[in-house]
This record gives C-alpha cells, sequence and structure tokens, in this order.
C-alpha cells in the first residue's frame, strides 16, 4: 500500500479560532498539526509587544488557548505539531511550552529552529549594503526586527532527532508542512517537483478554513455552518499528490472552487513562486473533486531555488491614531465627509500654532457609503441614512497624533447631527511600524537546529540553487465579440485578494472552462486598474493558470504602505475581490445561456 501522510492545518493566524485544533485532533485521525501564526503584519505586532515586554513577542495563543488545553490528548494519539509560534521571541515561547509540559507530567521533546532573526547582526548585515525590494531604499537607521524566511529543510532535521513538537521563528508558511514531508519521504533537496507539491500543500491549508469554504465567493452554500466550519486536512503521496478534505459532520465544504480561491491566495506570479527551497509554478494545477468534501491536487512543477532568503525588517515610522464617529440621519455621507474635513482643518490649526508640523499622511472613508468602491459606489450608496466616519492621521510625533485624538472627540457638540460614538474614550494612539524587505545570501544566515536544548546536525539549511525567477508570460487577450451584453463578474466566476506586502492580490477562477475566453477578454490589466484607481498607485499584471482556468491579478503599490503602516479602511486588500466581483463585463450573447 502506498504511504499517505495526513496534515492537519489548525491555525490561519494569530488570533484564529481555537475549534480548528479540537476538531482535528477529535475528528481528524492526523499524523501532523501545523499552525501558523506569522503574517507579515503579525512580526510588527510582535515587535511592538516585545518593546514593551522583553518577555513577549510571541504567539501567546498556541501556548493559552492551544497546548495547555489539548497537550494531554495529542500526546496520548502521538500527534506531531509544527508551529512558527516562536515569533520573534523563540525562547520565550519554548520556555511557556515546558513548563505546560512539565505541568501536565507530560515527556515531550521540543525542537527549535532558530537564526532566522539577524537583529543581533544588524551591523554586519548593513555593511552589506541590502535595499528595499520594492524602493530600492537604504536599510533604515534603527531597526526593532529583522528575520529571513527559513525553509523546511531545518524542521525536517528537528523530526528526524525525534522532536514531538517542532517550533520556529519566521520561515515561509509553506515550511511548516513541507518540513513533515521532507521527514515522512525522505526528499532530497534537488526533488524540485516533489518540494513544489509539498509548498503547494503547505499553501493550502496554512490559513486553515479559507481553503474549506471559509471567505467563500459563493457564501450562501456555506453559511448554514458558520459556527463550525472545518478544518483542512491535507492526505499526501510519496510524490506530493494531495486530496484536501475536512473532519466529518463539520462545516463548510470542500470544492475545486474553495481549494482554487485559498491556491490563487497571495501567491504574486503563480508561475515563479519564490521559496527558500524551490521555485514553485502552480500554472498547471489541476483540481478535481474526489468524493464529497474531497478535492484531488496535483501538477506543480518546481524549479530549483535561488542563492538569497528574502528579509523582512520593521522598524518605527512615527505615530497614528484611527477616530470613527456614526453619523445618521438625511444626508448622512455629506454631513460625515464634512466633519472629517473640518476636523482635519481644526488640527492643522493647531498644529501650526504648536509648531509640531503638519501630518505625514491622512485618511477618511465613509463606512456604509461604499468608500471600498472609489468612484464606482452606486449612486444609492450616496443616499444612506448612517454611516461610519473613519478619520486616520500619521504624524512624526506622539504629540501630534495626542491633538487629534483629543479634538476629534472633542467635535462631538460643535459639528453634524445626529452623531454618536462607535467606541467609548478617545481614539488611541500609536507606534506606526514599518515593513523593509531585502534579500540575503543563505550562507549569511546561520541555521541552527536543537531537540531539547541539544544541538543537530544540519547538512543543509536550505540549497544555493543558483535559480532565477522567470516571469510568466500571459498570451493576448482573446477578442471580444461584437454582440455582447453585460453581467456582473461573479455570475461567470469567483475570486478571493489578499495583500503582498504593499501589493493587492486578486485571484480569478471561471466557474466552467468554457467562460475563460469572455474572462479574459474583458479583464485586462487597465480594466481592472481602472475598478481600483482610487487604491492603485502602481501598475497590475495579470497571470494565467490554465490548468485551474484561473487568472491572478497583482495590483503594485495598493495599499498605502499596507500592514499596520496603512490607514487604508482595508490594508490587506481582502474586500478587493468583492469589490471586483460585482463589476459589470462584457460577454457575448447566449454564454450564459443554460447555465
Amino acid at each position: 500500500m502506498s504511504k499517505t501522510i495526513r496534515i492537519g492545518g489548525a491555525s490561519g493566524y494569530w488570533g484564529d479560532t481555537a475549534i480548528g485544533p479540537v476538531q482535528l485532533i477529535r475528528q481528524g485521525q492526523v499524523d501532523y498539526l501545523i499552525f501558523d501564526y506569522l503574517a507579515e503584519i503579525t512580526m510588527s505586532i510582535l515587535a511592538k509587544a516585545q518593546a514593551r515586554d522583553p518577555a513577549l513577542g510571541y504567539a501567546t495563543d498556541f501556548i493559552e488557548r492551544v497546548m495547555a488545553p489539548l497537550l494531554p490528548e495529542i500526546h496520548r494519539q502521538g500527534i506531531k505539531v509544527i508551529a512558527n509560534a516562536g515569533g520573534v521571541n523563540l525562547t520565550a515561547c519554548r520556555q511557556a511550552l515546558e513548563k505546560v509540559a512539565a505541568d501536565a507530567g507530560l515527556p515531550l521533546r521540543i525542537g527549535t529552529v532558530e537564526g532566522d532573526n539577524l537583529l543581533p547582526q544588524v551591523e554586519s548585515v548593513r555593511a552589506l549594503g541590502p535595499t528595499e525590494l520594492d524602493t530600492g531604499a537604504p536599510l533604515p537607521a534603527k531597526l526593532m526586527s529583522m528575520n529571513a524566511y527559513l525553509g523546511a529543510f531545518p524542521i525536517a532535521a528537528a523530526l528526524d532527532a525525534g522532536a514531538d513538537i517542532v517550533l520556529t521563528g519566521r520561515c515561509v508558511d509553506s515550511a511548516l508542512a513541507v518540513g513533515p514531508l521532507i521527514h515522512e519521504f525522505g526528499w532530497r533537496p534537488d526533488e524540485y517537483d516533489r518540494l513544489a507539491a509539498g509548498a503547494l500543500v503547505g499553501h493550502v491549508i496554512e490559513c486553515g478554513a479559507q481553503a474549506t469554504g471559509g471567505n467563500y465567493s459563493d457564501w450562501p452554500d456555506t453559511v448554514d455552518g458558520w459556527d463550525d466550519t472545518g478544518f483542512p486536512i491535507a492526505e499526501v503521496s510519496a510524490n506530493g499528490a494531495f486530496v484536501l478534505t475536512k473532519p466529518r459532520d463539520t462545516g463548510g465544504t470542500v470544492t475545486p472552487f474553495t481549494a482554487g480561491e485559498q491556491m490563487l491566495y497571495e501567491i504574486g506570479d503563480p508561475g515563479a513562486y519564490v521559496l527558500p527551497d524551490v521555485i514553485a509554478d502552480f500554472r498547471q494545477v489541476t483540481l478535481e473533486q474526489d468524493g464529497p468534501d474531497r478535492v484531488r491536487i496535483e501538477g506543480a512543477r518546481g524549479h530549483a531555488p535561488t542563492d538569497t532568503y528574502k528579509v523582512s525588517a520593521t522598524y518605527a515610522d512615527g505615530f497614528g491614531c484611527v477616530g470613527t464617529f456614526v453619523i445618521a440621519g438625511r444626508d448622512a455621507a455629506t454631513k460625515a465627509r464634512r466633519q472629517g474635513e473640518a476636523v482635519l482643518k481644526k488640527v492643522r490649526r493647531l498644529l501650526d500654532q504648536s509648531e509640531l508640523g503638519d501630518f505625514s499622511k491622512t485618511a477618511m472613508q465613509l463606512v456604509g457609503a461604499e468608500s471600498s468602491y472609489g468612484d464606482h459606489a452606486s449612486d444609492s450608496a450616496r443616499q444612506v441614512r448612517e454611516v461610519v466616519l473613519r478619520l486616520g492621521v500619521h504624524h512624526p510625533r506622539r504629540e501630534g497624533v495626542e491633538l487629534f485624538s483629543k479634538e476629534f472627540v472633542g467635535a462631538g457638540l460643535s459639528m453634524a447631527p445626529g452623531i454618536t460614538g462607535l467606541s467609548p474614550g478617545r481614539p488611541r494612539p500609536t507606534p506606526i511600524v514599518r515593513l523593509f524587505s531585502f534579500l540575503i545570501d543563505k550562507e549569511r544566515v546561520p541555521v541552527q537546529v536543537a531537540v531539547d536544548g541539544e544541538p543537530v546536525s544540519l547538512a543543509q539549511a536550505a540549497e544555493r540553487g543558483g535559480g532565477r525567477p522567470v516571469a510568466s508570460q500571459s498570451d493576448p487577450a482573446p477578442a471580444l465579440e461584437d454582440s455582447a451584453v453585460k453581467v456582473p463578474l461573479y455570475r461567470l466566476a469567483v475570486a478571493r485578494s489578499g495583500d503582498k506586502c504593499d501589493h493587492a492580490n486578486i485571484g480569478v477562477i471561471a466557474r466552467r472552462p468554457e467562460y475563460l475566453p469572455a474572462l479574459r477578454a474583458a479583464l485586462t490589466e487597465d480594466a481592472v486598474a481602472e475598478r481600483f484607481s482610487h487604491t492603485l498607485k502602481g501598475k497590475v499584471e495579470r497571470f494565467d493558470l490554465p490548468g485551474s482556468h484561473a487568472m491572478n491579478f497583482l495590483l503594485r503599490h495598493a495599499l498605502d504602505g499596507g500592514g499596520v503602516a496603512s490607514l487604508h479602511l482595508d490594508a490587506q486588500a481582502k474586500t478587493y475581490a468583492q469589490v471586483l466581483l460585482d463589476m459589470e463585463i462584457p460577454v457575448p450573447e447566449g454564454l450564459l445561456s443554460g447555465s
């Protein structure tokens, strides 16, 4: 019989529901649980937490909500756990886990993967002259954190040495699944197709229930089970092909669309998805229903990895504050907009009088009046009788945003009628933490693996393969027939969106293969750019995925800096797919007949 390994994706971010690991442990019959906590915005949050308290900086939920209550059952079943819960303070995370195991009286071998934290070497790294990947800017003078994205082979080494639980700091999300597959199947560093297939396994399940009906375009199909949406399980074969499923008797659904939306999520160029261990190509991946709530996924291809790791650093850059008011009544949107303008005008005058200087950035959104749609907001949105005024500012000094905070609330009795607070008290000023990404030679990153504190031999942390990502080329879009009607995009496609630093990513999948030519004709790069002209500062790139009848759009510089540095209502592009799906596109007459 061919061997298969069952891996459960138990967490998609720091703050995810604790129901996922409970489901997978009690109903999933899994061999491994993986927990992904470290989105780029999370690294910023953890860096800020450690700055306040040196004992923090790791994903405390992993210890308090998962391991403390569930460790006895995990141990009884022999399930192995891989988690990047270490964040920017791996030592504190390991110590907290050791205490949980000791309190439970359980023998537990804890593996750790270190070396991603490059902050202790900041001056030697600075001497290399690193520049930001997008802007070419030099490394900031003072950093809060600096972490390399490590790969899967160190995780495999810890498992080879007998670890029951492996904790890491920053690694690529997919490595949490690829490490166990290397360990179980003995994959070599030069087996690029298998490593790419494993990377797809990790990518599909690392966001938890997003692969099994969560955040799904066709949400009415899953809404009745939202209180218990099933978390993903990948049944993986030795060649990397896998079946995506979920625990029985849970909510959600597993279809080629739910799996495909997650495959396209935040990948940029699907033909050159750069990871530490491989450059993966997902363009010819196929997704086929293999029974109820089972989808077979295969077809990933791989190429030699690059010589470098990606590094994400964070640094402080002033202070920010966001205030909100609910404003109701006739002409609510107009009243809210005028109040926001008046508050900014007033505070700017006071800043000038105090010689504090102007804001470095401001932003205003009217939630309820379709701010997310920009110039494409409906006429009816302008007539709503209740909106939330959301006003945000950045300033180089705390005093500047504190003045805004006081005056924002101080406008409650002197401006628009029909106003009430959305949250109690004044809005809180917070430090702004920005992201700075660059590349570093793999040989300069000292990766260490240990189990129970004892060093483990590591033959190779990641191959220096000399590979170079080659941008995918899309064929020209077909010409649209003259005879056409306009329909909303959601009639022909499903979609999901997310962020890549300051860039937005929107994946679009045709509901039927025969719809794809019309989609490609209508969704040109220019058409998508015009749809998001209210947020887009760069260009739009389109990539084709023929295997899954899909396209992926990368909207460069559409998120106002992204993460906690952004003042956008949606700093992570989570809503962008919904905005695109409402777009009316021309299609040939008769295309939708019978659908």
